[in-house]
């Protein structure tokens, strides 16, 4: 099952994401891909793991290195697969890393896009923690989309970017199953009625601060105990049919 996590920068998709991927953990649904597609490149440190390679480290002169003997498509599929992290912790991590740029190569997204969608068999469920525009998942991407979260603080300005992820979505040559709003930091001051035409809601995860404090502290989510937030993620995941 491939899940996407998507929304305007600062609304909390790395720590929505984090959340999804616990989730999974602790109730045994693994292995997981964790994959890092904002060109911030966040979502290692909130599920407090150092990945210091991403696929963008891949250029054009990564075809010219292929020993004598194997193929380049095979050179790349390898070079790849190094740049996941394994964790030992039910979860590996990718990273994407920034967007492409010169002495990039478009072959290499070609074998990418391939890579990925065998690489997506090996795992119990793909996370994907998207920038906003998702340009990353529409290039890179040959499979559905099982569940695709657009996440939204409850804020006008926020509502409005959430609309314009929605639009993209439905625009990528991808096919998309299951798309909801999910409504992340929500005060108790908040009315909890939240809705995008055409869009369900499908829950809120409520804002506390000791929860925003532990990440700025530098703990990550495995050392996060908020049994509050926890129970948001639990009925999210349950009314999206995931769990």
């Amino acid at each position: 099952m491939i899940i996407a996590i998507a929304g305007k920068g600062g609304v909390g998709k790395s720590a929505v994401s984090s959340l999804i991927i616990k989730h999974l953990v602790e109730n045994k649904k693994t292995p997981i891909l964790a994959v890092d597609a904002d060109p911030n490149s966040n979502l290692g440190y909130y599920l407090g793991i150092e990945c210091k390679s991403a696929i963008s480290d891949l250029r054009e002169n990564e075809f010219k290195k292929n020993p004598s003997g194997v193929s380049k498509v095979d050179w790349i599929d390898l070079k790849i697969q190094e740049s996941i992290c394994e964790t030992g912790k039910g979860f590996d991590l990718l990273v994407m890393g920034k967007p492409e740029g010169p002495g990039c190569y478009c072959a290499v997204n070609n074998l990418l896009r391939d890579f990925l969608k065998k690489i997506n068999r090996q795992y119990a469920f793909v996370v994907i923690d998207n920038e906003a525009g998702m340009e990353h998942l529409s290039r890179r991407t040959n499979n559905e989309v099982d569940v695709l979260f657009i996440v939204a603080e409850p804020t006008a300005i926020s509502f409005l970017a959430a609309e314009n992820v929605k639009k993209t979505a439905e625009t990528m040559s991808i096919k998309i199953k299951k798309k909801y709003l999910l409504v992340n930091k929500l005060h108790k001051e908040h009315k909890n009625q939240h809705k995008l035409d055409g869009l369900e809601t499908i829950g809120n995860v409520k804002y506390n601060e000791k929860f925003f404090n532990d990440f700025e502290n530098k703990k990550n989510i495995f050392n996060i105990d908020n049994q509050e937030i926890k129970k948001d993620i639990e009925d999210i995941m349950s009314k999206a049919g995931i769990l």
